[in-house]
């Protein structure tokens, strides 16, 4: 790595207990356990600096078929509560780690798997991921045709149409493939029976009486947009059913906002903006912005911080991710995003400890993606937990660092994405140890470190752990040591023996508060 050739100060010995770590240094393994909700939590599609994704994804499903073979069916249940509790930035992990589990030697993990497929794979576009997963693991014997026929057949045949409109074709899959492969029975459920048959062969003979697909195409043959939002707001038409001419429509789209789920407004701010709809003073504005601050919403919907993160820093840039689409931002739409964020995060109660938060700035960390997002980094994802932590905690003290201390000024009253941009650079080598010894050479009295890091520490004349045994020597006996790890690896920097030592997935909905829980006993 170049970053080696410019510092000579690399640690070369493991410590009791280590094992070498993807960039040449050391650090402690976690158990299989705490890896697994890693990668649950963080995945591993954009990789690390020093791994490929592939790699990432090979190194965790070991893992995750080791303990399926030691406890199957607690697998399942850490898959589920994760998934159901939205945690996780992503379903696909949760539904992929299901896949395994119901391709699983051990027939109660299978069964445990199956029976809890309406559980992960919630819509159609899930249900669909299971299937291609599914399908590169095992055979498509019985009991796996009767709990996809189940998932068809327990659903309310409303929410189900609208799976069907919405998600009829995904991953190679279709719901018409899965249909005739499961063969589920409705024989007395004649509304539903309608639904499965127009999903095996879409037309209009047979679609009127369910509500949805009777809208669907009443407006494919509207004769205007004022029509079809007036369709719109009768049979709640999402906008996958409605003709792609429509949605060029500030009418249709003001109709569509009424009844659209979080998700989809936060996805579709950007062409809300561009067409007209959403603009400073517009009601419009008014009434997304206060959805967005409605953290109760946002936790029925499972709305996690990263994907209003992810939506701030688009939205506030003008332009999508892909494609072409370019607009404005309007300012109270920028503020609600980033209220939304603090508001994402499960309910954190201030510690009021002196508490030092160091931003891991290194190569590996500007390298890295965070997963589901090729313009959203790891370091940019740190920048805005830290200066959510900032927010929570009075006497909270933020830092940047790679083998040195950085320049970087966070306050609790800046913009969120001013943060993000103040983090973008490019990083040196990883020295974990920074923000302790900072704390050391001022004589810092701090009660605990918190480190956001992909914890690829490899440079230093100590490793953080030393560091820490000798600050507690020195300044403070009790001092905590929390991590939050950015990436789905097998290691941490925290002594594993060490009590006062603690870690946690970085972009956990929940990781805050964990953190702040541990530092207040």
């Amino acid at each position: 790595m170049k970053y080696k050739q410019i510092i000579s100060t690399l640690f070369s010995s493991p410590l009791p207990g280590q094992i070498p770590n993807n960039a040449g240094g050391y650090y402690y393994k976690i158990d299989d356990w705490a890896l697994l909700d890693r990668f649950l939590i963080l995945g591993t599609e954009a990789g690390t600096y020093y791994v490929r994704p592939v790699k990432l994804t090979e190194q965790n499903t070991s893992v995750i078929q080791r303990l399926l073979l030691t406890d199957g069916v607690k697998v399942v249940e850490r898959i589920v509560e994760i998934s159901a509790s939205g945690r996780a930035p992503k379903n696909d992990t949760a539904i992929f780690a299901l896949a395994l589990a119901a391709s699983c030697k051990e027939v109660a993990t299978r069964q445990a798997a199956l029976a809890a497929l309406p559980k992960v794979a919630r819509t159609g576009t899930h249900l669909l991921q299971f299937a291609e997963y599914v399908n590169r693991m095992r055979g498509w014997g019985r009991a796996l045709r009767r709990a996809v026929g189940n998932w068809f057949t327990e659903m309310p045949v409303e929410k189900l149409s609208l799976q069907a409109v919405k998600y009829y074709q995904r991953e190679g899959w279709s719901l018409r493939d899965l249909l005739r492969l499961s063969h589920p029975k409705c024989d007395q459920d004649e509304e539903r029976r309608a639904l499965l048959n127009w999903i095996v062969k879409p037309d209009t003979s047979g679609c009127f009486g369910i509500r949805l697909l009777e809208g669907m195409y009443r407006a494919k043959e509207a004769a205007s947009n004022e029509e079809i939002a007036a369709l719109v707001r009768k049979y709640s038409i999402p906008r996958e059913a409605l003709p792609t001419g429509a949605l060029n429509s500030v009418e249709v789209w003001n109709a569509l906002l009424v009844d659209m789920p979080m998700m989809a407004m936060i996805r579709n701010l950007g062409k809300m903006t561009q067409i007209g709809l959403l603009q400073p003073l517009a009601p419009a504005s008014d009434y997304v912005a206060s959805r967005l601050r409605d953290p109760e919403e946002l936790m029925r919907a499972r709305i996690n911080p990263f994907h209003l993160l992810l939506a701030l820093r688009v939205y506030a840039q003008g332009r999508g991710e892909l494609g072409s689409l370019n607009w404005s931002p309007v300012a109270a739409i920028v503020d609600a995003l980033d209220l939304a964020y603090e508001a994402a995060f499960t309910l954190v109660t201030p510690t009021n400890k002196r508490i030092l938060v160091g931003i891991d700035v290194s190569g590996s960390m500007q390298c890295a993606q965070c997963a589901g997002s090729p313009i959203l980094g790891v370091v940019e994802a740190a920048a805005a937990i830290a200066l959510f932590l900032m927010r929570t905690e009075k006497n909270a003290y933020v830092m940047a660092f790679d083998t040195a201390e950085r320049n970087l000024t966070i306050t609790p009253k800046q913009r969120l994405y001013d943060v993000i941009d103040n983090v973008r650079r490019e990083g040196g080598g990883t020295d974990l140890a920074v923000p302790v010894n900072h704390a050391l050479n001022n004589h810092l009295d701090v009660d605990a470190f918190i480190i956001l890091t992909d914890n690829e520490t490899w440079a230093g004349k100590t490793q953080p752990a030393e560091a820490l045994q000798k600050y507690r020597k020195l300044i403070n006996p009790q001092a905590k040591l929390v991590v939050m790890a950015m990436q789905a690896n097998g290691g941490t920097i925290c002594d594993p023996a060490d009590p006062l030592s603690f870690g946690v997935a970085g972009f956990d909905a929940s990781a805050p508060q964990l953190a702040m829980d541990f530092i207040a006993q």
